[in-house]
């Protein structure tokens, strides 16, 4: 992790020179495929993909089509050497380093063991990020577990000229609007950890159904670009921070 770590620098405006950066970046954190002891869906061989979080119980495993547009997305829109489809992992995975961004998704309950929170505490603590994408009804649990993981620190949320809105893409009033669920405006959280962001929780908007394939939920073309725009920069800005 240290060594990949260490060579994130600053978001540079120039979209081609970035999209060379993040390329150099995306080789330095390789996916490999073994040691992969009881895992749902082992990682392709490609230099970068991102991570499934794992947990039980719940529904960790929601929007199926969603990582695998996202990829799709930046490889076209970005030039990222991306995999075509995401890994599964849980938090005590030995492996885990591997991946500088991890997803988590679901509707409601979700429990970490102690063990799967210290090990995800050293994971985000060692330069890991994580984005929590609340599928509609996970607040409640996923505070209580952001709490135990980091006692100390406290959900904020981010204002709209916060550098995971401006690049690539810019969202000057914040998130984007995919789906109603709570009422009133989407809502970007974030928790950090050492000066840094190492959680950014999307709340009120579910960014997964928005890179859902076209059919599965019927979004207009639009909102569906807008909320790919989006996960990309969380993308980007997990890799370059």
């Amino acid at each position: 992790m240290s060594a990949a770590r260490s060579l994130r620098t600053p978001w540079r405006p120039a979209i081609g020179a970035a999209c060379a950066l993040l390329a150099a970046l995306a080789l330095a954190w390789p996916a490999r495929a073994q040691g992969m002891g009881g895992r749902e869906a082992p990682p392709p061989p490609t230099p970068l993909t991102v991570a499934r979080l794992a947990y039980g119980p719940g529904d960790w495993y929601g929007n199926p089509t969603s990582l695998p547009n996202l990829l799709a997305f930046v490889r076209s829109e970005l030039g990222l050497p991306s995999a075509e489809r995401e890994a599964v992992v849980r938090a005590t995975d030995p492996d885990l380093s591997r991946y500088p961004f991890l997803y988590l998704t679901g509707h409601g309950e979700i429990r970490f063991t102690d063990e799967e929170l210290a090990a995800l505490k050293a994971y985000l603590e060692g330069g890991g990020f994580l984005h929590a994408d609340d599928n509609f009804g996970l607040d409640p649990a996923l505070r209580r577990e952001l709490a135990r993981l980091f006692p100390g620190e406290a959900l904020v949320e981010l204002p709209h000229d916060h550098p995971i809105y401006r690049a690539p893409f810019a969202f000057p009033t914040g998130l984007p609007k995919v789906h109603e669920h709570a009422g009133g405006p989407p809502r970007g959280y974030g928790l950090h950890a050492g000066g840094r962001l190492v959680v950014f929780y999307s709340f009120n908007t579910d960014l997964g159904d928005g890179w859902e394939d076209a059919a599965v939920h019927g979004d207009p073309e639009e909102v569906r670009r807008a909320a790919l725009r989006m996960g990309a920069n969380v993308l980007v800005y997990a890799l370059t921070h």
